[in-house]
């Protein structure tokens, strides 16, 4: 038997006759009558006996009832688990990020998204890089948000965002316009190091330029080179988002350079994403967005 062929033997049994099976389903009655009659001609013989006060089961179908009553169990219980996914109750999504992203970005997205899937458990990891890379691979992460840079083979990066490191000085600096390379480095450069993401841009840009920052200083969390310029220790280049949670500490200014950088998101290759993280993916790259505009546009004269 076929599972519509179930259904509407159910429904006759449930309702008494063809008719009101047929308006139990919300199909016309000559669609009820075909169906039973494929049924009953694939089976070899009767569910019904045919009489003038109803349809009564036949012996050959109340051996079937308990059976069907227990497929149609299964098949409701299948029914309620799919519409508890869709609403995402009993999910656990875990989720890593680079530290400059903890705060600015993945805080308030998750708020955001809590409030669209409350039945939804999270769990927020922040590490460097290779951490996170190592946990995605060994399945303790579903997905990472990162700076952007080559990643193992069974990993796959999507791009969410692009964008430009900006300068940090003092908040009480005379300066306004934008910075070249060789001003900050005469101005107690702190560095980043040379192996990180986004360092590896600015080595670079500083190589081709032959330039060498004064202070021998390199540092591997962008918020401790924000820290050290907001304690007098010189300036500083980092990411938008690392540079907007200080916007309100330190002066940010576009740097007339370009150094380039970009956001993706990293998960294992191999293993497709539940409809939850694609939500939740979706609602961290509008944040990347909204808190890029607002920067440029506060902070940054964009």
């Amino acid at each position: 038997m076929r599972l519509r062929h179930i259904e509407v033997f159910q429904a006759i049994v449930q309702t008494g006759s063809i008719s009101a099976a047929a308006r139990l389903l919300n199909v016309s009655q000559p669609n009820i009558s075909r169906v039973l009659n494929h049924a009953e001609q694939q089976l070899g013989f009767a569910l019904f006996e045919r009489r003038i006060q109803g349809m009564s089961v036949t012996a050959e179908g109340r051996r079937l009832l308990p059976e069907i009553d227990d497929l149609c169990q299964r098949l409701q219980s299948i029914t309620q688990l799919t519409e508890q996914l869709r609403r995402g109750e009993g999910q656990l999504v875990r989720v890593g990020a680079a530290h400059a992203f903890g705060q600015m970005v993945l805080a308030p997205a998750l708020v955001t998204w809590r409030q669209q899937m409350a039945s939804v458990s999270v769990e927020l990891v922040t590490e460097h890089f290779s951490t996170l890379c190592q946990m995605i691979l060994d399945n303790q992460l579903d997905f990472a948000l990162v700076f952007g840079q080559q990643v193992d083979a069974d990993l796959l990066a999507e791009p969410l965002f692009q964008s430009s490191m900006v300068a940090l000085l003092p908040l009480n600096h005379p300066r306004n316009e934008p910075v070249t390379l060789a001003w900050l480095c005469n101005n107690n450069l702190l560095m980043m190091q040379a192996q990180d993401p986004l360092g590896r841009v600015l080595h670079r840009a500083l190589r081709d330029k032959k330039l060498n920052p004064a202070v021998s200083l390199s540092i591997k969390t962008y918020s401790v080179i924000a820290d050290m310029v907001l304690a007098g220790g010189g300036t500083g280049v980092v990411d938008l988002f690392t540079a907007c949670r200080y916007a309100e500490q330190l002066k940010l200014l576009p740097i007339a350079q370009p150094l380039p950088f970009e956001v993706m998101l990293i998960s294992r290759r191999d293993q497709p994403q539940s409809q939850s993280t694609l939500q939740l993916k979706q609602v961290i790259r509008n944040r990347l967005w909204e808190i890029a505009r607002q920067c440029e546009t506060q902070f940054l004269g964009g």
